[in-house]
């Protein structure tokens, strides 16, 4: 028995990482397919796809700025699953962090210097947070599913944003892209440094990385990062030794909101200086894919979305050597949704495989109710 446990522990998490790993090589391969059928050489493919990603510093940089708010939108999708949530609402909090960050020196015009940034940020936070935490109240106060919910209001949130931003917010002077007036300069987040040069990679990166390693510790050293995933892998249990199920639960959806508005106001005070319609580019819904290739564990999140960002990243030269659309990448992503999905159906059913052939295998208790229980009687005197 020793031996059969121990290799039940080495099986699951090799199985946690193989999978995912077998997947993304299978979205590859089927994006070379893709590729050859579309008149081009699947291996040059392959091979613009790491050089554009990883090939020179121009690259590495592209790819960890796109990298950066991925790292947040995970954690949009995985600090609710460890509550027991399916949260895909992350654009919605996206785009919103982004317009109440742009928003903000509008009503408070004396914003400046890093107490202002701060604030910007902060209020960016506290907008996402506020609408992903809807959904998860939605789900235990009414009972709405939160995938529908969060989706739903993903959608609603971007008809806000362009609403204000092409109405009551927009700058007089974007003519031909609504905007809202650009951020003044010292309210915006500059880039790394490298040999004392500033890079094209902002400071939200190190904001992805910290918030991720944070929540790794936090859910995995701490009483109520227990408690939280307690609350996701049985309510009933929870709520039986007296957690507060819904308190866990709106915490969970707050922080991942939280998250999501930080990469929109991170956002809009790096890389595009004010709100538009650039910032709809759909890295909440990319996140969800780098959220799920991690298996929602936070610790994994930065190398996959650095992944994802290099996938990103490549697309430009693709589209330069090729001569495939820039969205061509949009179509691997596609792949590996997918194959990720199937995959982790199968260790689902894997997994209840093997439970169900260890319950049949197992000896039945000595005295059970299901089997007659052999009493010695005393002898009776004559």
């Amino acid at each position: 028995m020793p031996a059969v446990e121990s290799s039940g522990r080495w099986r699951d998490p090799a199985e946690a990482v193989l999978l995912p790993v077998l997947a993304l090589l299978g979205a590859l391969l089927a994006f070379g397919v893709f590729v050859w059928l579309s008149g081009q050489s699947a291996l040059e493919a392959w091979k613009l796809l790491f050089l554009g990603a990883f090939g020179d510093s121009f690259s590495w940089q592209n790819t960890l700025q796109r990298a950066a708010p991925l790292m947040l939108t995970a954690l949009a999708v995985a600090l609710p699953a460890q509550a027991g949530l399916t949260v895909i609402g992350g654009e919605g909090a996206l785009v919103l962090g982004a317009l109440a960050a742009a928003a903000l020196p509008y009503a408070f015009p004396a914003l400046a210097g890093t107490g202002g940034t701060a604030v910007m940020l902060l209020v960016g936070a506290m907008a996402g947070a506020a609408w992903v935490a809807l959904a998860g109240w939605l789900r235990q106060g009414r009972g709405v599913n939160e995938t529908i919910s969060s989706l739903l209001l993903a959608y609603l949130a971007i008809a806000v944003f362009k609403h204000l931003v092409e109405g009551p917010l927009r700058d007089p002077a974007s003519l031909n892209k609504p905007s809202t007036r650009p951020v003044a300069e010292t309210l915006r987040i500059g880039g790394m440094p490298w040999d004392g040069v500033p890079t094209d990679v902002h400071w939200g990166l190190a904001w992805g990385v910290g918030l991720c390693v944070a929540a790794g510790i936090w859910l995995s050293f701490t009483a109520s990062g227990f408690a939280m995933r307690v609350v996701g892998g049985n309510l009933r249990t929870a709520r039986g030794v007296g957690l507060p199920a819904l308190a866990l639960i709106l915490l969970a959806c707050g922080l991942g909101g939280a998250a999501a508005g930080l990469a929109g106001a991170i956002e809009v005070m790096a890389v595009h200086t004010s709100a538009n319609a650039s910032l709809i580019a759909g890295l909440g819904y990319t996140g969800i894919l780098v959220a799920f290739v991690a298996r929602h564990n936070p610790w994994a999140i930065p190398p996959v979305a650095i992944l994802f960002g290099g996938f990103g990243a490549a697309g430009s030269l693709l589209q330069r050597r090729l001569g495939l659309p820039d969205a061509s990448v949009l179509v691997l992503q596609g792949f590996a949704f997918v194959l990720i999905l199937a995959a982790e159906a199968g260790r689902g059913r894997l997994l209840a495989a093997r439970a169900a052939k260890a319950k049949a295998t197992q000896p039945p208790a000595t005295g059970s109710s299901n089997e007659p229980v052999a009493v010695a009687m005393p002898a009776i005197p004559t």
